[in-house]
């Protein structure tokens, strides 16, 4: 039986701006992941968000193929990805959808959508929530700087913050039953960046391994929080802090993934 894993909860309105860095910094160094709150995508908006990627992935196949991934923006089928290929025999059972920066114009051009005839409002929701989670990511930075004992427009200054290069992911795990392999959604992984805000649509599904070293290693189920952002360290903010903030290993219903 897998444990259930109680993370920290970090308020991102809240004013007391040096506790929550420190919250932030605890979080960080013990587990690589926590829960945010107050982040300025309410949960009716993120229905709509779900309701339009339930849609996209229920299209058939073809349509969806018409939106095959180009320049790493668009569809991506089941099992064409693999995130560890010692774990499984064929790729991961997940389909997922890429959107690129659309702030940076001489890129935005890049990134491939349905069109309003096929899925109307798909496009506007997806913008207005790659939108929302880039202000949500920013605010989230000046904490961790705080968290560092930084100054908090730190990130900004060394411009990570200068037309990064951060993708929206939706993502669609079907499931499989009758397997005789221990099926994944997502094999086991880190992110490459420095942070990744997900939420899910209730359904439980993320597990995380605190000690990616020891063996056996030991995994634990994360629980959907209503209303709730979660967000791990990234790689690159794993190797920024000297592996002080670490990003423990995890696998991944429907998703969707903001990776900053």
């Amino acid at each position: 039986m897998v444990a259930t894993l109680s993370l920290p909860i970090i308020d991102l309105s809240s004013p007391h701006r040096l506790s929550t860095a420190n919250s932030i910094r605890q979080a960080c160094v013990e587990y690589g992941f926590f829960y945010l709150v107050n982040h300025g995508v309410d949960t009716d908006f993120v229905s709509k968000v779900f309701d339009q990627s339930c849609k996209f992935f229920s299209l058939p196949v073809q349509r969806k193929m018409d939106l095959a991934r180009k320049e790493y923006r668009g569809y991506t089928p089941l099992y064409a990805e693999t995130l560890d290929p010692t774990s499984l025999s064929k790729g991961d059972p997940k389909e997922t959808y890429y959107i690129g920066p659309i702030e940076d114009t001489s890129i935005a051009h890049l990134n491939q959508w349905p069109s309003e005839e096929l899925l109307p409002n798909w496009r506007p929701t997806m913008k207005s929530l790659y939108w929302k989670l880039l202000a949500a990511g920013k605010s989230l930075l000046s904490l961790i700087a705080l968290s560092l004992n930084l100054e908090e427009d730190y990130f900004e200054k060394i411009g990570a913050l200068n037309k990064p290069a951060s993708f929206l992911r939706l993502l669609h795990y079907p499931g499989e039953l009758g397997s005789d392999e221990q099926i994944c959604g997502a094999s086991p992984h880190s992110d490459y960046g420095m942070i990744t805000l997900l939420m899910t649509d209730g359904v439980p599904g993320l597990q995380i391994c605190k000690d990616k070293v020891n063996q056996p290693q030991v995994w634990e189920d994360v629980p959907h929080v209503e209303g709730a952002l979660i967000v791990n360290i990234g790689d690159m903010m794993e190797r920024w802090t000297n592996c002080l903030y670490r990003y423990p290993s995890s696998n991944k219903c429907f998703f969707f993934c903001f990776f900053y």
